[in-house]
């Protein structure tokens, strides 16, 4: 257990990551809701970022360079904005923002700041390391998707090869010189912990969360989504989030393939991604007329749409689990809809949804299984119902946002306190 510290001295929090809202990346939404939160507590909150970018173009909101939001001083960088999608556009646009901010940091004052450095993008926290070896600079990591971990799965990089060597060099640096690091979840812990020889006091679990206020549960018969694409008279499992490298879809394709003469079953998926274009062509490729794609909806009509639905999908790729995290868990949970989890067996996801009672976890290829629970859940309503209430009430008893805060800002004071030491 590490000692209570002291709060009489408040330090300014400065959150650093490449999203942030109103772009429509979920990393950008969450880091909003927690500096939102933590501003309300009372705390000094600031944020350095860059203006959108995540999505294709039509989601870019215009923004100011410099703003205060719900008392959050809001600075945004000037980058390329290329497609994320192509290699060299991400890498163009993470380090025109890279680049400018070591220097912002090396010149900027840090005394009485903690800076928390996020995963996005994957090089970012190496800025704080490089900071603190020249001055003072006491900061967090915020690991939200683990490289070079990510990029070999991806098979971006050869494993074992020199810049998964080197990399894992320049992490050790980061993580080391962190006075404090946060994960998502456990495997991520054990992973940090076993990789770069963290002392696992210094590395905290703490949770994504949904806002219990924005998200929350509605009948899908009031849903404007549902019934403009006409998802109020089919039983319709939905995929609403990131259609990225990093998540299970052949299942939930074949899923809507062995139900394609059913006439009142839907697939639908909203978002964008590196796997979009692939979903689309396998779409028809195979002749699912009962499968829908639509782009992300706007912030102010999330709960709409994400209610738009009977049951709810969460997926996870084989072999991620630890490396990254689906944060789209929590909405899902929020919106009281029955889930359904498709990961690999002894994942989290498995048991984070079997201990909530929150619906059923099926094995990825598991298509038999994944058609079973289908059709259990849509001639059960009383099981939708009570399955979707221990959703929602799981997510209200650990997953909210004022929940998070206050571990976060817990750990924020821990790492201001000056008799921890920066190196584990």
């Amino acid at each position: 257990m590490s000692p209570p510290v002291s709060n009489t001295t408040p330090v300014e929090l400065v959150i650093l990551n490449q999203y942030y809202y109103p772009d429509v990346a979920s990393t950008g939404h969450l880091l909003h809701e927690l500096a939102t939160e933590s501003a309300r507590s009372g705390r000094l909150v600031s944020v350095l970022t860059c203006f959108p970018s995540y999505g294709p173009p039509e989601t870019w909101v215009p923004c100011e360079a410099s703003e205060v939001v719900h008392d959050v001083h809001i600075r945004r960088m000037r980058t390329t904005r290329f497609s994320k999608d192509r290699l060299v556009g991400r890498l163009s646009n993470a380090f025109t923002f890279l680049f400018p901010l070591l220097m912002r940091q090396l010149l900027s004052r840090s005394r009485g700041r903690v800076y928390m450095y996020t995963s996005n993008p994957p090089f970012l926290g190496v800025i704080g390391g490089l900071v603190s070896l020249l001055r003072r600079h006491r900061y967090i990591v915020l690991l939200h998707d683990s490289y070079p971990h990510l990029a070999v799965w991806c098979h971006k990089i050869g494993s074992k090869g020199f810049i998964e060597r080197a990399w894992h060099v320049v992490n050790r640096i980061m993580y080391r010189r962190a006075a404090r690091t946060i994960v998502l979840c456990e495997r991520a812990k054990e992973l940090v912990v076993r990789e770069y020889g963290l002392k696992p006091e210094r590395v905290h679990v703490i949770h994504n969360w949904a806002d219990p206020d924005a998200i929350r549960p509605i009948d899908k018969s009031e849903s404007s989504f549902a019934r403009t694409h006409g998802l109020d008279r089919a039983f319709t499992v939905l995929y609403s989030g990131n259609l990225g490298l990093y998540y299970e879809f052949d299942s939930l394709l074949s899923l809507a393939e062995r139900m394609r003469d059913d006439p009142d079953f839907r697939l639908v998926f909203i978002g964008a991604g590196g796997r979009r274009g692939w979903i689309a062509s396998e779409i028809e490729r195979r002749g699912l007329r009962n499968v829908q794609m639509h782009p992300y909806q706007p912030f102010e009509t999330l709960n709409d749409s994400l209610n738009a639905c009977d049951v709810s999908l969460v997926t996870i790729a084989r072999g991620i689990e630890g490396i990254s995290f689906p944060s789209k868990l929590y909405s899902s949970l929020a919106v009281g809809k029955p889930i359904l989890a498709v990961s690999e067996r002894g994942s989290e996801l498995q048991r984070m949804v079997n201990d909530a009672g929150a619906g059923f976890w099926i094995e990825m290829g598991d298509i038999d299984g994944l058609v079973e629970a289908v059709r259990r859940l849509r001639s059960d309503a009383d099981m939708r119902r009570r399955m979707g209430q221990s959703a929602r009430q799981c997510m209200e008893r650990h997953y909210t946002v004022a929940t998070a805060a206050r571990e976060y800002l817990r750990v924020v004071d821990m790492a201001a306190d000056p008799t921890v030491r920066s190196r584990p």
